[in-house]
Parts: C-alpha cells; structure tokens; sequence
C-alpha cells in the first residue's frame, strides 16, 4: 500500500538512514523500534508527510489516507469538547461533494464496458463504502463510544477543551484521529497520557477496528498485544521481522550474537592483516604482499554492530536506612476541591519493604494522595508517616526542578556516595548520557532528558520511602528495565504511580485501584489485579464501577460488613421495581438491535450474491452501499445498548 523506497537522510553529515526500503501492507500492524535517536519519530514525520528525506522517497497511492500523532502537538482551545471531536467528520461534505459529481458523470456516460467506467463504478462503491460509517446517527455513537473509551465522562462532553489539562486535550486528538479512520495509523508515544484501562480500550480498538498501523512506543505490553510485525531501526538500517514484538526480542538477541561473532572474526582478520603489512613493510622481497594485503584491507566492507548495549548493567543504589515497621499510615483520608470529593475515607497501612502500586483512570487522585503523603497540600483525616522515614519523590514536574548550570556529570556527582562515585560514567550511559552527552548543560537537554537525569539523581539518595510518579513516561525499554531492576533491588518501601503494565509486573506485590471516590486495595501484582477485575475494555471497568454509591474505601478484608451483601438488598422496594424496569427496557433495547442486524445482515449476502452471479443493474451498488451503512449503524447500536444493559444490571 505504502511504499518507502531507498530512503536515506543526513543530518549534521550524520547518515541517519541509508538507503532503507520496505513496504507497509493494508492490515499491518509494524512496530517501530530503536534507541532513542535511531531516527523512529522522524520515520513517521516523513511517512506523514511532514518532513523530507535527503534521498528516496514514500510512494503513497491516490486515495489512501494517512493519520498522524506526534508526541507533542498543539491544540485548540476554542469550543467544546464534542464539537472540538466533531471536527473530525468536517472532510464528509468534500466526500459528498465528490460522490455528487460521480454520480452526474455516471448518468451521462454510456461506455458500459468500458475500462474508466468500471474504474468510475470502482470509486464510486469504494467512496460509498468510506461513507457508510458517517452516517449522523452512526457519528454521534462513535465518538460517545471512542471519547469514553479514552476515559472522557459523557458529562465532559460539554466542557470547553480549555479546561482539560495538556494530557487530556492529547486525548481529544487522538480521538479526532481515531474517528478518521486512515488507512495508515502513524502513532508516536499514544500510551504517554493514558491510564491503564484507556490503554487497554485502545490496544482492542487498534486491533479491531483500525486497518494498517506504524506505532512507536516504550509499553512492551500494548506493542506487543497490538502488533504482528516488528520494524527495527539500528546504525541507520532496518531490520523487518513479521513477528510480533516479544519474539522479535529473542529473534534479534540471536542477529546481534551472529553479528557480533562475524565482527570479532573480521577484526582479527584486520588485525592479522595490518601485522603482516606492518612487519614486512620495509622488505623488498616482501613488497609484493604486502601491497597485495593493503589492497585487501582497502576492500573488506566492514561490519558494524549495534552500540554496546548496556541494558543489564546491575545497578545497586545504596541501602536504604532503616525505618519504622509502618512507612505510611491512612486513616479516613479525604480530599476535596469546592464541590468535588476527589476520594474520602481512604484507610490502609503500608509496612515497611512493600511495593505498591496506585492506579485508576487519570483524575481519580492517585497523584492527589501522593501530595498528601508528602504534605504538599492540606487534606482531611489522619496520614502519619513512620519513624525515620526518609522520602525520594519523583514527581512528574520533577525534571523543572534541576540546576540548569550545572552539566549532567556534577549534578550526578553531587548526590552520588559511596563507591556508586566510581561507576558515575557507566550509570550515566546506561541512562543515555554517554560520551560527551556527560558534559552538557541541564539547560540544553530536552524534557526527556532531563527527566532521566531526574531519575538517577533520585536513586541515587540514601532513601528508605521511595514515591515515583509516573517514572516511565519518557524512558525507552531498556531504561526502564534498569530501573525496574533497581527499584527491585532495593530494600526500602517503594509507592509507583504508573499505567504501564509491563513495568508494574513482578515489581509490586499490592495493588491500590483509584475511582468512584473509592480506594481499593487488593492483594498481589498488577496482572492478577486485572484478572480479578477481569477488564478487557474500559467498557467492562465502567460496568464493574458503581454509578451513584457514596464515596467508601473497600478492603478485600471484609470484617466490617456483610460478605455479600446485594445491591437489591439496599434498595427500597420502589428503586427495585424502577431498577427493573429500567433493565426489561435495556434488554429490549438489545433484543431489537440484534434483530435489525440479523436482517441486515441477511440483505447484504442477498445482494452480495447479485453481484457476484452478475444479474443486477447498477441500482444493486446503491442497495447493497445503504445496506452496509445500516448495518454499520446498527452494530454501534447494539454496541452501546450492550454497555447501557451491562450497567444497569451490576
């Protein structure tokens, strides 16, 4: 579908890529991976559009029709948040516009057999079909379903775009583009603003829904639940692997094992060479080999391998000093902001050398909690912190907080103690800061940058109470597997705030679920936690919430109320017979759109088969077109009555 033909860019005299070529497919789902800096984001902008290569080219067919997210964008700020989504049909009237003259031209020709007339018809049931999903009453259902399952309340809808933080109009965008429906997906970074559950929703929808996708992401999990093809880009080559990501990890480990064992053979071929040449330099009798040898040396194409990969460097971050048995104590703890009760009666202990994890959707206070345990703001309810605890806080603001004037190397060496003062430079390469990279500025690095140096400078105080606040956001897969191990190793308590699944697994040993007002805390790692919610979408997290139950903090320990206890029970006799009213109408609701589609679905094979045997007219593509767009509809009818039916019946 989309070709990428001998592209080579140059940057600085840098060959960034040379003379790379592959082809992206109709239901490809590529993985782009590499070092930070191996060229990833600029591959995209270019796919996009949106840069120029120093040489090749992207060959792009006429009518397919890329969608573009970068890592950073500007937004608009001047509506609401649906109307702000509705810009995302405003190409239908150019498609409409375009059918229109298709038809008219089609009313007038009479060349039937004709090569441009069946092109003609081609375009037009290809135009008809790209229209079919934007149907009005299909629209308003698809962007209720996409902004929801993105974790936007129906009650947001209304909001302007200029109350939503910088995450949440990322948000917006990727809704936009989601409800576009390119042909090619181009995402760089998608899961950096979504929590868990969103991220989920949108790994089902990339896998359901969306036609080719190029994506760029450090969540091993989402490319590896998305992907069926592996695209790395190493020492400005590709190397394509139709393979999905966590197979592609071992295929490569065996590539750079083979590339490694022909280089040492090739360097000792080299080294051979140049002794020969240099012992017999100066002996007439040898002159002939010896210029035989250089011509040889000149010759050999010399093989590269990929940079040292410093992935398992074992970093040990000095001990923690020790602390009371009981780091954090919550009771009753609540916060509010005006009218809104961000979360109340929140109680739970966490003992010293645990590893929790806070997560939830964005905006049900896991940051919020996190700024009371460290007293940045005022709450309600009693939050005492153990004896001789000492805190590392990584904040998501944290990296604004470094010296600028002082280089990446001192402001390391400042908080290092201990024999760490002796592996600064391998701590800093493992951490992308190698070479002269050690010698720059804080003030000349990018966000990410600094938020790494953020890192390091925090692992390497003498803590016992480690806060992190979304640590991974902007590190790359090998980054975050050294820290991971680091924070494994250390022997002090440890609270992550995180949406990255891979991350949390095998790291935590206590889940603290955030929404509703609510904090939950159930026992053992993040993917048990998911087992036992049992999401698969972020629809089945909006059925598994209560809608309208007070704000309440639930153990798994359930000493202080009944061990099952209904919902009917707490109801009166009038909310019961209200409630099944409301579910007799929902599954009627859900009877009916499965009878539509039934039948639709039984049209669209009756006219599929017209046109298959050849008996029909041309008035058989406008049936079978409105057929298909019906049944569309009718699919994201029942879709949404499922969910409404689901949510009545918890």
């Amino acid at each position: 579908m989309i070709s990428i033909q001998n592209l080579s860019v140059e940057f600085s005299a840098k060959s960034l890529f040379d003379n790379i070529s592959y082809v992206i497919n109709p239901k490809d789902k590529i993985a782009l991976v590499g070092k930070n800096g191996a060229g990833k984001s600029t591959m995209l902008k270019i796919i996009a559009g949106l840069q120029q290569p120093t040489g090749g080219g992207v060959a792009v067919p006429q009518g397919v029709t890329i969608g573009y997210l970068p890592q950073q964008m500007e937004t608009s700020d001047s509506t609401s948040l649906i109307e702000e989504v509705r810009k995302a049909f405003s190409h239908i009237d150019g498609m409409k516009l375009e059918l229109e003259r298709m038809t008219e031209e089609l009313g007038s020709r009479t060349d039937y057999e004709s090569a441009s007339y069946h092109d003609l018809i081609e375009r037009m049931t290809a135009l008809t079909d790209r229209m079919a999903m934007e149907d009005s009453d299909n629209r308003e259902a698809e962007m209720e379903k996409t902004l929801t399952g993105l974790g936007f309340l129906r009650t947001d809808f209304s909001r302007p775009t200029a109350e939503f933080s910088g995450g949440w109009r990322m948000r917006i965008e990727l809704a936009k583009l989601l409800l576009t429906r390119p042909d090619v997906l181009l995402l760089d970074e998608p899961t950096n603003h979504l929590d868990i559950e969103s991220i989920q929703w949108l790994e089902q929808f990339l896998v359901s829904k969306a036609k080719a996708v190029v994506l760029v992401s450090h969540d091993r999990a989402f490319i590896d639940n998305v992907t069926n093809r592996t695209i790395e880009i190493s020492l400005g080559k590709i190397y394509d692997y139709a393979v999905k990501y966590s197979k592609f990890v071992e295929l490569r480990k065996e590539r750079v094992e083979q590339q490694m064992r022909a280089y040492l053979n090739q360097q000792k071929q080299i080294q051979d060479t140049e002794d020969f040449i240099e012992r017999f330099r100066y002996k007439a009798t040898k002159s002939v080999q010896v210029q035989s040898r250089i011509k040889q040396l000149a010759k050999i194409d010399r093989i590269e391998v990929d940079e040292v990969d410093t992935s398992h460097l074992n970093l040990r971050f000095p001990p923690a000093p020790r602390s009371g048995d009981y780091p954090v104590i919550a009771e009753n703890v609540g916060k509010r902001y005006g009218d809104l009760q961000v979360f109340d009666a929140a109680t739970f202990t966490i003992k010293r050398g645990e590893k929790v994890a806070f997560v939830g959707k964005n905006g049900e206070g896991k940051s919020t909690l996190v700024k009371c345990i460290m007293g940045e703001i005022p709450f309600s309810g009693s939050l005492k912190i153990g004896h001789n605890v000492k805190i590392g806080y990584f904040a998501q603001n944290q990296a604004s907080m470094l010296d600028g004037e002082l280089t990446v190397f001192d402001t390391i060496d400042r908080v290092a103690v201990g024999d760490i003062r002796t592996r600064i430079r391998d701590i800093l390469g493992a951490f992308m800061f190698g070479g002269e990279a050690s010698d720059k500025k804080v003030k000349v690095l990018s966000g990410g940058e600094k938020t790494r140096l953020a890192m390091i400078r925090l692992l390497l105080e003498p803590v016992n109470l480690l806060i992190l606040d979304e640590p991974t956001n902007h590190l790359d897969m090998s980054t975050k597997d050294i820290l991971k191990q680091a924070i494994k190793d250390f022997n002090g308590t440890v609270i992550v705030v995180s949406h990255d699944r891979e991350f949390l697994d095998g790291l935590v040993e206590k889940v603290y679920e955030f929404g509703g007002g609510k904090v939950k805390e159930c026992l053992g790692g993040i993917y048990e936690f998911l087992e036992k919610k049992k999401i698969d979408s972020l629809a089945e997290l909006e059925r598994s919430r209560p809608s309208s139950a007070p704000p309440a903090v639930e153990k798994n320990e359930t000493a202080k109320r009944q061990p099952d206890a209904s919902k009917g029970s707490r109801l009166s006799y009038a909310e019961q017979r209200e409630r099944e009213k409301l579910i007799r109408k929902a599954k009627k609701k859900v009877a009916d759109c499965e009878a539509e589609i039934g039948r639709l679905e039984a049209e669209v094979v009756r006219l599929e088969g017209l046109m298959v045997s050849g008996g029909y007219d041309e008035q058989v593509y406008s049936d079978h077109a409105r057929a298909q767009k019906d049944l569309d509809n009718a699919m994201s009818r029942w879709e949404l009555a499922s969910m409404e039916l689901d949510s009545i019946s918890d």
